[in-house]
């Protein structure tokens, strides 16, 4: 029932909760010691704000934290923030390949349906999707148990001229983001052609979709994760 106080104090206070944990899983990927600091900024709260919620989750085992020390994610805070993320990442593929929304739409309508607390409704999705393993911008759905199955791809800018590659991932789903690649027409599955790299400012000049000579800067090529052919 919790689900039905999501505009009251419970639903907002779940909400925020679960926020933090996906918050603290995202820094946790990055450095294992995650400062008050990078916390209060990734969710735009202050430090004082995001130590008070901390204290409440390290009573909860969800965190451990100790006065002048980094913090530092549990199992268990693990475990919570991939069953959020799932719900995220199955409800952005529900949206992008049932419903029909653009990829560069989902990201925030999933915002809200990941607080959703019904268990069934998720699994219902999964099995309509046919169990995908990857969201619309080709990050891992974690499975019912909170495992990842996560590729290693590459970046394009790490890539040599000559390669054929196809883009299977983004390190950026930001709607920007997505909406620059829908006008240049690119999206996951296109096959490119490296065909020069520029050294002095890092741009690379690909083909793809039969047309050669398109120039990309190094922040694009740093977004677009590829796998060879």
């Amino acid at each position: 029932m919790e689900y039905f106080y999501i505009c009251g104090k419970r639903g907002m206070a779940s909400k925020t909760k679960e926020n933090y944990i996906k918050a603290l899983f995202y820094l946790h990927q990055k450095n294992e010691e995650i400062s008050l600091s990078d916390l209060g900024a990734e969710l735009k709260v202050s430090k004082p704000t995001a130590n008070d919620m901390v204290k409440k989750l390290k009573a909860e085992g969800i965190v451990v934290s100790e006065r002048y020390k980094p913090i530092k994610i549990t199992a268990k805070g693990k475990k919570l923030a991939a069953t959020v993320i799932r719900k995220h990442r199955l409800s952005e593929m529900f949206l992008s390949q049932i419903m029909k929304f653009g990829w560069e739409e989902v990201h925030e309508i999933a915002e809200e349906l990941e607080h959703i607390k019904t268990g069934k409704l998720f699994d219902r999705m999964d099995e309509i999707l046919g169990f995908p393993t990857t969201d619309p911008h080709g990050s891992p759905i974690p499975d019912k148990n909170g495992n990842f199955n996560k590729r290693e791809y590459r970046r394009l800018s790490e890539m040599p001229v000559g390669s054929t590659l196809i883009i299977k991932a983004l390190r950026d789903s930001s709607a920007e983001f997505l909406q620059y690649l829908n006008k240049k027409s690119i999206k996951l599955g296109t096959k490119i052609s490296v065909e020069h790299v520029e050294h002095f400012d890092g741009s690379y000049t690909i083909a793809y979709n039969g047309i050669s000579n398109r120039v990309f800067g190094k922040s694009i090529c740093d977004r677009l994760l590829v796998e060879e052919v």
